[in-house]
């Protein structure tokens, strides 16, 4: 990391901090490296050579800077909230005495809706996954419980055979190592799923692997096989469109908006802190009735 010096040694901490203290998981610590190390590089280049003497034109010099290396404004929100949020750090433990970061704003993003499929889509692509051998039953089971029960890739690879409860029909998910816990439900076809590759688990996991979901190797699977799994799948059955764990969340959590309207529902369904997070999908909701009207209002039919 660059901005070797105390600079970089409250840099290093913080990292520690978040890995031991906030069990964050290594890709969150990685991101978090990444950001801050942007931060030393600034401070480096402005002559910072204390968290005392750093102000918040500096910040912005770095917005600016990130701004010109042509970066998202999303990834530089990204990396202005990391800072802040390294600040804070600093600042709850004494070695700061303010968050110049804090006054600083981020540029804002387009709002972009997320990719989605809808119904007929996802119901294809499950059912055409066979469960006869023991990576086929997993892959399904999988699949089924990103798009029945809205999880994110990481709780997916973070569950343990302990988490599912197949008679009283629900998974207990945790967000991160240490992270809060909810219980979803689990739907009829992904119960069913799920029970096919608990028959056939014992095929290739390791034993005493407690982890759900393994790889070839019996161990726990990893969030990068999990993806390919899932690209393979939308491949074979001829989806038609690139497909990654989340747009099946976000499928989840689409197709449970349009059929109840229960917004509230949703976000405790998808682990949503604030209800805001959720209300993008007020937004989906919306596009799917334009495209019904479109489709079925008689004014709406172009000549």
């Amino acid at each position: 990391m660059s901005g070797a010096g105390p600079l970089a040694e409250a840099v290093e901490g913080f990292l520690a901090r978040l890995a031991g203290e906030r069990r964050c998981s290594p890709h969150t610590v990685a991101a978090y490296r990444r950001d801050l190390g942007r931060l030393l590089a600034l401070c480096a280049r402005e002559g910072v050579t204390s968290w005392a003497a750093l102000r918040a034109h500096h910040i912005r010099a770095l917005v600016a800077a990130e701004r010109r290396r042509g970066r998202s404004p999303r990834s530089i929100q990204r990396t202005l909230s990391a800072v802040r949020t390294f600040l804070d750090d600093l600042v709850e433990r004494g070695e700061a005495s303010q968050n110049p970061a804090r006054s600083v704003r981020a540029p804002k993003a387009p709002r972009t809706l997320p990719a989605t499929l809808d119904v007929d889509q996802a119901a294809a692509l499950l059912d055409a996954i066979p469960d006869r051998a023991p990576l086929e039953a997993r892959d399904r089971a999988m699949l089924e419980l990103l798009y029945g029960a809205g999880l994110r890739l990481a709780e997916l690879v973070g569950l343990d055979l302990g988490d599912a409860d197949l008679a009283a029909r629900e998974v207990r998910v945790r967000r991160g190592k240490g992270g809060r816990e909810r219980i979803v439900p689990l739907g009829g076809k992904a119960g069913v799923a799920l029970a096919r590759w608990l028959e056939l688990r014992p095929e290739l996991a390791a034993p005493g692997e407690r982890a759900l979901f393994v790889s070839r190797r019996g161990t726990r699977i990893s969030p990068r096989q999990v993806e390919a799994r899932v690209a393979h799948w939308a491949r074979r059955t001829g989806l038609g469109v690139p497909l990654h764990p989340h747009v099946l969340r976000h499928a989840f959590a689409t197709h449970l908006l349009e059929s109840s309207g229960d917004l509230r529902a949703v976000q405790e369904l998808l682990g949503h802190a604030d209800i805001a997070t959720t209300q993008i999908y007020t937004h989906l909701d919306f596009q799917h009735l334009a495209e019904i009207y479109d489709r079925a209002h008689p004014r709406a039919r172009r000549r």
